[in-house]
């Protein structure tokens, strides 16, 4: 029989028994289902975390204030500032690896635009923290040098920042704003960076430069308007991160004359190292789902040659009167093969659909974008397949071993 007329034959078969066709293909549809949803949640987290390293910067290493004990009584990590801009200025002159040594003072502040207000993230940096926390200016200009040691009046607006003042974010360009008494001149609008890791909206913000912030707007007691909480350093190179940090490490224990672990006053961090350790983990849990996936799609293949078994003992008499007029052992086994493949591949198409509503819900609910390759379908409906040829060949072949004369007596 010819490849065609054996599927029409094997689809014909299988619509005898719809209802017991679908339900045989429930362990391939959560298989499937497992296995394009494990692929979209792993590939879009990963896409996400390389977002997220991209926005914060590449090659970043972190100084804080570290947690230091007053009268017996510890405090918390980076409640005490014991860093200052002479540290921030000596790494970036020191070490030569390093392409900048950026430090920022923020807090939460009211702009106020005429009659429009919106409470925002204020932001005082130096030039230095715009290269290294990777700040691009999409309308305007950055700080000048100048400006930062001038403590000038002039602000940079996040694209979030715009919109809830000014509608059109690029109608923010020249206008003054007014934050805490003090009156800024926007002179750029910054790129959109979208969210960060934690799910905060990192244009939602407002930058000016440290200096201005230190003495006009966010104020404090001008005795620790020198001190910093955090110190965020560009390396050259991915190579020399851990000798940087290093260095920066003896540098600060040098300078802050630190005589033991115990008392040291500040943590160094590998921001890049700490993502791509959470996107090992991701894989890891990824891993852990094709497990499952696998297993899965092993009990569907079991439960698709069980049911071909007993296919094959009910339509046992129709075998026989086949044979008896003519068919070959091998037309018979074709045909059961091909009615298992079918079935494997109603699973698949079956669990692609259920596959794309639950990612629809649940992107959402991520907070992050689904990808799902085109390459991961064709390789799980070709997987299916497989285990269609796999799990219907033992049935197959005790179809078409089947004596005619036996299978013509078989009650």
């Amino acid at each position: 029989m010819k490849p065609l007329q054996l599927t029409l034959t094997a689809i014909t078969s299988l619509r005898r028994n719809l209802l017991r066709s679908v339900l045989t293909t429930l362990g391939i549809v959560i298989g499937i289902s497992a296995v394009i949803i494990m692929f979209a949640l792993g590939e879009g987290a990963q896409r996400e975390v390389d977002a997220q390293i991209a926005a914060l910067g590449t090659n970043l290493l972190m100084v804080r204030s570290q947690s230091v004990s007053s009268g017996g009584a510890a405090g918390s990590a980076g409640a005490v500032e014991t860093l200052t801009m002479r540290d921030v200025d000596a790494i970036r002159d020191q070490i030569p690896q390093v392409v900048a040594s950026g430090t920022s003072i923020s807090s939460l502040a009211q702009v106020v635009w005429g009659n429009a207000n919106w409470n925002t993230r204020v932001e005082g940096m130096n030039l230095d923290m715009l290269s290294a926390m990777n700040w691009h200016i999409s309308e305007g200009r950055a700080f000048t040098e100048q400006e930062v040691n001038s403590a000038a009046r002039v602000a940079l607006i996040g694209e979030t920042v715009a919109k809830e003042l000014f509608g059109v974010p690029e109608m923010a360009l020249g206008e003054s704003v007014r934050i805490n008494r003090t009156t800024v001149t926007i002179i750029g609008l910054l790129k959109a960076k979208g969210e960060d890791m934690r799910g905060n909206d990192t244009d939602d913000t407002l930058l000016v430069p440290i200096s201005t912030a230190q003495r006009r707007i966010l104020g404090g007691n001008t005795a620790f308007q020198d001190r910093v909480k955090r110190i965020m350093v560009q390396v050259d190179q991915v190579q020399n991160m851990d000798w940087v940090s290093d260095e920066i490490d003896s540098l600060l224990r040098q300078r802050h004359r630190v005589k033991s672990e115990a008392t040291q006053p500040f943590v160094i961090r590998n921001l890049s190292q700490m993502m791509e350790t959470r996107a090992n983990a991701s894989k890891v849990f990824s891993s852990l789902l094709a497990g499952v996936a696998a297993v899965s799609l092993l009990v569907g293949g079991i439960g698709v040659m069980n049911i071909m078994l007993v296919t094959v003992t009910e339509r046992t008499r129709e075998i026989g009167l086949r044979m008896a007029v003519g068919a070959k052992p091998a037309d018979i086994r074709n045909q059961f093969l091909i009615e298992s493949v079918i079935l494997c591949l109603l699973g698949a198409m079956l669990g692609l659909m259920l596959s794309l509503v639950l990612l629809a819900v649940a992107e959402p609910l991520f907070g992050w974008t689904m990808v799902l390759p085109l390459s991961i379908v064709v390789l799980s409906v070709a997987a299916t397949a497989l285990i269609g040829v796999g799990f219907g060949y033992y049935p197959a072949s005790k179809a078409a071993s089947l004596d005619p004369i036996d299978a013509l007596r078989f009650e």
